[in-house]
């Protein structure tokens, strides 16, 4: 009996140091929120741009294909293919990598995920907190660590944009916020508005018929708005004999 309330009350203390941990780092990666507008064509862009560049070497989006892509964000196809196509994949294939299982394993100890679905799953607010909490840490065989998900065998891709970082901690050893030790090439408000653009970028990969949908609905409510005029004044002839 003894040792089961034993066994029990190292399970509760284990269970609580976990929780009051994660708390702490959900408080900081929290503070960080997206402002994603998927009607912001120009952003989207930009996200593509930058999600191309920077993340597709490992992240496949494999539900997009390339074609839907430049044409729902207004990119001439020759424009796409010259800029946006490496190797020699096709415009009309989806976006996978060329990167093996093996490989993967071999570099990063697991297999980078497919980013096609994660705004849907883990919500946008999840992304741009993640590409914005990397600091240094050299107890990490990458050696950068990161808030948002801790001990991540990601490396951070994008360090020379935003520049160098520490975890600052408080005097519970907390952590409260980062402290700059480099600067990149892009300042703080830049390296944000491009997170930002990557993080919008895949909440349109995530659902890309929303997109059509938005620009549907104004013609939708308006439709609504003249059919119900119409409806009204066509019940007030027809009854304005009927007392």
């Amino acid at each position: 009996m003894i040792k089961k309330n034993i066994f029990i009350l190292l399970f509760l203390v284990i269970v609580n140091s976990v929780s009051y941990a994660a708390s702490q780092k959900s408080e900081l990666a929290e503070k960080y929120k997206a402002m994603n507008s998927i009607n912001n064509k120009a952003s989207l862009q930009r996200g593509a741009k930058y999600f191309v560049n920077y993340c597709s070497g490992c992240h496949s989006l494999k539900y997009m294909r390339m074609s839907t892509l430049a044409e729902d964000l207004n990119i001439e196809e020759v424009v796409f293919s010259q800029n946006l196509l490496f190797s020699n994949k096709k415009i009309g294939e989806t976006m996978t990598i060329p990167m093996s299982e093996s490989d993967a394993i071999l570099w990063f100890n697991a297999i980078p995920p497919d980013l096609s679905l994660t705004a849907r799953s883990k919500g946008p607010d999840y992304i741009y907190s993640k590409l914005n909490t990397y600091y240094e840490d050299d107890s990490s065989p990458t050696g950068f660590n990161n808030i948002a998900l801790p001990n991540t065998s990601m490396p951070n891709i994008l360090a020379g944009l935003q520049g160098g970082q520490k975890l600052e901690l408080d005097d519970k050893n907390n952590p409260v916020g980062f402290i700059k030790i480099s600067k990149g090439t892009h300042n703080d408000l830049e390296y944000k508005q491009l997170t930002n653009d990557i993080t919008n970028f895949l909440v349109y990969v995530s659902e890309p018929a929303k997109l059509r949908r938005y620009s549907m609905g104004f013609w939708v409510l308006m439709f609504i708005f003249i059919f119900t005029i119409i409806a009204y004044y066509t019940k007030k002839e027809f009854w304005k004999d009927v007392h």
